[in-house]
């Protein structure tokens, strides 16, 4: 087992993957989009199931994408989105990130959209991104930063949310303010030519407040951010169900809305 599927504090509950089925290049990677064209060879490093991946696929075919994840779970969920999405030029397999199945020199676009961020060396995992990429080519890394998350109607339930949360994040050897850090990190792994932004998901319609609300309602309630919070002190059982229903009760409200703010760099090699 790698490094990164180790760490990754939220595993594989539904509640999870739910999310991770929402993301695409315009919600999640727009600041790569102007980058892509026909006939590149792209690396997708944590692939998670697909979206992204199929979606890089078909802006760059007749080039191909690969994608690696950690978790064999993942990969099936992947190569089932790919099936249904009639999309051939897309290559999925076991991978780490701190050690790449790839050449030096093998890919003109490697990407990572939150990865970085369950990482206990992203830097590590920046360089190796690096490696596998031609001169030329770029590294494309977006991360959420946990610390400018801001809603409304405030809610200390909330509040404590976001608490616990980034607690047992770092407890499992990650960093949830990983957004504000990856210019740092990618001059640290030895990028020189780095073109940092950002970027936010709002979530304030009635459609992404019940998606959102339920989703979190499960996630602190029955996944394995669940379980670390009570098995590493930061939370009660009873707590967590406060915060559940703090999140129903945020996904009715037609005044609730939700931003997550996000760091981005594009590092040219």
């Amino acid at each position: 087992m790698g490094r990164d599927e180790a760490v990754y504090a939220q595993g594989h509950a539904e509640s999870v993957v739910r999310s991770q089925y929402w993301r695409s290049v315009d919600n999640s990677a727009a600041y790569l989009a102007p980058h892509l064209r026909p006939g590149l060879e792209v690396l997708d490093v944590g692939c998670g199931p697909g979206t992204i991946t199929v979606d890089l696929a078909r802006r760059v075919s007749p080039g191909s994408v690969t994608g690696v994840d950690p978790a064999e779970s993942a990969l099936r969920r992947a190569r089932a989105t790919a099936a249904e999405a009639g999309v051939h030029n897309v290559v999925l397999s076991r991978g780490d990130v701190f050690e790449l199945r790839a050449d030096s020199n093998s890919f003109d676009v490697t990407h990572a959209h939150q990865v970085l961020l369950h990482l206990p060396d992203p830097v590590a995992a920046l360089r190796e991104m690096l490696r596998v990429t031609r001169p030329g080519g770029i590294v494309a890394v977006r991360d959420t930063d946990y610390a400018a998350a801001t809603w409304w109607p405030a809610d200390p339930r909330l509040e404590r949310w976001l608490e616990i949360y980034r607690a047992v994040a770092r407890a499992s050897g990650g960093e949830p303010d990983a957004g504000r850090r990856l210019l740092a990190w990618a001059h640290e792994a030895g990028a020189a030519q780095v073109t940092p932004s950002a970027s936010v998901w709002c979530h304030a319609t009635p459609e992404e407040r019940a998606w959102w609300g339920e989703m979190w309602a499960e996630r602190i309630t029955d996944s394995r951010i669940a379980e670390q919070a009570v098995g590493g002190g930061h939370a009660t059982a009873g707590e967590l169900g406060e915060i559940a229903e703090a999140w129903r009760e945020w996904s009715r409200n037609p005044d609730g809305w939700l931003v997550l703010v996000h760091g981005e760099v594009l590092c040219r090699v």
